[in-house]
């Protein structure tokens, strides 16, 4: 029975999404190409101005299409405060 819970626990942090506008510096670092600068540029651009699609994460330094198209399966945005 503790094999089953454990390995729930496990898949579920497998596949939740980060939410780009409530994320913490941690959650976003724990997404593969994302350090510690990365997520503070993501911090500061969030600040600025929430954001509206996952898409606008090009408007943050060093995140380009090519992340987006591949981590989007991991990622997910709120709507604006």
């Amino acid at each position: 029975m503790k094999y089953l819970v454990l390995v729930g626990l496990v898949a579920g942090s497998l596949f939740a999404k980060v939410d780009i506008n409530s994320a913490s510096k941690d959650e976003l670092v724990s997404l593969k190409g994302v350090g510690v600068k990365k997520a503070d540029a993501i911090l500061k651009t969030r600040k600025e101005s929430c954001f509206k699609s996952i898409e606008e994460l090009t408007k943050v330094k060093g995140i380009g299409k090519k992340f987006i198209e591949k981590h989007k399966a991991e990622l997910t945005v709120s709507k604006c405060k």
